[in-house]
């Protein structure tokens, strides 16, 4: 399969922002084309989780390409929920290793705190199985219920789940894109307010607005695409194996080792989905970057940190640098390419290989994506 290449990077800063979700979607892009020194690509992929809800507007990739000037540009939209900017990616990668583009343009948005915190719940709410939702889950209430098994199968305790929004508030205070950019201690998060127990709620990652883009190319570049998956599970909770591991990040996983040619022994850095804290601990062991059962002594012996042996989430994560829900699975690769150039300033780690994986939905629709410095 041919290599493809990541020639450019950009996003903007998360959080709460005034400007459209078409001006977000256009600044990222400027930035990532202005880093590829490139005026227009062949094609562009739009990721939105749901604009005709949050924003009130459909045929959202043709109006993006239209809104960037790119109106006789190839444009199509991709959405798998919350990891829509990570399938978007894939969408892009496939366009150019198939050899139809020479060059894609990435880009994934999503503008939400302008709507009131239930409606927004209700809108993320949707991705899960219609029958456990008619019986009042809700995106947190199955995180807590995922929680609540992993507590009584592996022995993680709260502190250690505490301590991933701990560190990952100390990892967002140093990056500029970041939503939050203030460090948490660990009392801060156990002592606050109950979200869906044992969940609380500094364990729960933001409502952001913000937008991160790619373009993706044929053409040699200093970082390649070493290997990408995607892996699927039932939507309904009730049908799955365990509660305790993703299925869905074990398969997407699997096959992006499995392109890349190496394993998880060769990973120096990763951004990993941390909607709910301990989802990265799961992820952490799902991926085979830390032993079973060892996520959260890993975590809070300062192993995941900035300064640790495997730095996870150098940017804050979904948790402190936001998740404006199809920017996020975007926004960790831009993370990641500024990382291995050496360009993540006030957060900078030592890293050739990185990986980065998205959840789309409750681990129903995910996604790893491996990248590698050649240069």
């Amino acid at each position: 399969m041919p290599d493809v290449w990541i020639a450019g990077a950009g996003m903007t800063r998360f959080g709460k922002r005034q400007e459209s979700l078409p001006d977000l979607m256009a600044e990222a892009a400027r930035t990532a084309l202005s880093a590829a020194q490139l005026e227009a690509p062949d094609a562009l992929v739009v990721a939105a989780m749901n604009p005709e809800e949050f924003v009130g507007e459909g045929n959202f990739a043709s109006q993006i390409a239209t809104y960037m000037g790119f109106s006789r540009v190839p444009a199509l939209r991709v959405e798998t929920a919350t990891s829509s900017g990570a399938a978007a990616v894939y969408a892009g990668f496939a366009a150019v290793a198939g050899g139809f583009c020479r060059s894609v343009l990435v880009v994934g948005g999503e503008k939400m705190t302008h709507l009131p915190t239930p409606r927004v719940s209700e809108l993320i709410g949707r991705s899960i199985d219609p029958v456990e939702r008619s019986y009042g889950a809700t995106m947190p209430a199955l995180a807590g219920l995922v929680t609540r098994a992993l507590m009584a199968k592996s022995g993680v305790t709260l502190k250690e789940i505490s301590q991933v929004s701990v560190k990952n508030h100390a990892h967002g205070a140093l990056n500029p894109y970041a939503h939050f950019q203030e460090p948490v201690t660990l009392d801060a998060v156990m002592e606050s307010r109950i979200v869906a127990d044992p969940l609380r709620l500094y364990h729960c990652c933001p409502i952001s607005d913000g937008a991160a883009a790619l373009v993706l190319s044929a053409e040699p570049a200093p970082i390649r695409i070493a290997g990408i998956g995607q892996g699927m599970d039932t939507l309904a909770v009730r049908y799955r194996d365990s509660l305790t591991s993703f299925r869905a990040t074990q398969d997407a996983a699997r096959a992006a080792y499995r392109m890349a040619g190496f394993g998880p022994e060769r990973v120096d850095v990763a951004e990993v989905h941390d909607a709910f804290a301990p989802f990265e601990l799961i992820a952490l062991e799902d991926l085979g970057l830390v032993p079973p059962g060892k996520a959260g002594r890993a975590t809070l012996n300062g192993e995941t940190a900035l300064e640790g042996r495997l730095p996870i989430n150098p940017s804050g994560g979904l948790k402190a640098r936001g998740h404006p829900l199809a920017a996020t699975g975007i926004a960790q690769i831009v993370e990641l390419v500024w990382q291995l150039l050496g360009r993540a300033h006030g957060r900078q780690v030592s890293a050739r290989v990185g990986l980065a994986h998205s959840i789309g939905g409750l681990a129903t629709n995910n996604w790893v994506t491996l990248l590698e410095r050649v240069a």
